[in-house]
C-alpha cells in the first residue's frame, strides 16, 4: 500500500503538468501492449499484466471506477489470451489471426451495447463514477478487444479505436493529460495494428485454402 501511494504521489514534472509514476510506466507499458500485439509476439501478454496492476492505482486516484474495474478484468483477460496465444503460434506467422465471423461480430456488436448499458446503471447506482457512461464504454470496450485480441480476431483493433475515441476527451476531463496524449499514440498504432493484422489474416487464409484448391 505504501509503494503504492509513493508512486502516485511522485514522479516527474512535464511542460508544467507533473505526472505520477504510476500513470507514466503504466501507460507506457500499455503503449508497449500496442507495439507487441501488431507483431504477435506473446510477450503482449505479461507486459499487459503489469501496465494494469500500475493503472488501477491511478484510475482508483482520479475516482473512475469503471476504468479502475476494467483493469481487474483485463489481468484476467490477459491469463487467458497468453494461455490462448501459446497454443496458436506458428513458426511462420506467429500467432494465427482471421477475421471474425458475422455470427461473432453481430455478438460483439450486442455486448457493446448491452453491457454497456448495464454497467452504465451500476456505476450510477454506486456513485462509482463522475462519468458513468464513457467510464462503463471503456471497461466494455477494453474487455471486448482485449478478448478479441486474444482469440485472434482482426476485429479487436477497431474496437480500439471506438475505445480511443471516447478515452482521449475523458482523460482530459479527469486532468490525466498524460493518458490523454498516450491514447492519442494508441489511436495512430491501432490503425497501423489493423493494417498489420488485416494483411496478415489474408496471406493465411490463401496459405490455407491454396492445397484444398490444388
Amino acid at each position: 500500500m505504501q509503494i503504492g501511494q509513493w508512486l502516485l504521489d511522485n514522479g516527474p514534472t512535464v511542460l508544467g503538468q507533473q505526472i505520477s509514476w504510476a500513470e507514466l510506466v503504466g501507460q507506457i507499458c500499455a503503449l508497449a501492449v500496442v507495439f507487441l500485439a501488431q507483431r504477435r509476439t506473446i510477450a503482449t501478454w505479461p507486459v499487459n499484466v503489469a501496465a494494469t496492476g500500475l493503472l488501477f492505482l491511478v484510475y482508483t486516484s482520479a475516482h473512475l471506477g469503471g476504468m479502475a474495474t476494467r483493469q481487474v478484468v483485463i489481468l484476467l483477460i490477459s491469463f487467458y489470451g497468453w494461455w490462448a496465444w501459446s497454443r496458436r503460434r506458428d513458426a511462420v506467422h506467429g500467432v494465427a489471426v482471421r477475421a471474425a465471423s458475422w455470427q461473432e461480430r453481430f455478438v460483439l456488436l450486442g455486448l457493446m451495447v448491452g453491457a454497456t448499458s448495464a454497467f452504465a446503471l451500476v456505476l450510477t447506482a454506486f456513485d462509482a463514477s463522475w462519468a458513468p457512461w464513457p467510464d462503463a464504454w471503456l471497461f466494455v470496450g477494453t474487455a471486448l478487444a482485449f478478448w478479441a485480441q486474444g482469440r485472434g480476431l482482426v476485429e479487436f483493433w477497431l474496437i480500439w479505436l471506438a475505445v480511443d475515441a471516447v478515452g482521449i476527451p475523458l482523460q482530459i476531463a479527469s486532468g490525466l493529460y498524460f493518458s490523454a496524449a498516450i491514447y492519442g499514440v494508441f489511436a495512430l498504432l491501432v490503425i497501423h495494428g489493423w493494417w498489420s493484422w488485416h494483411r496478415t489474416a489474408v496471406r493465411q487464409r490463401g496459405e490455407v485454402a491454396e492445397p484444398v484448391a490444388a
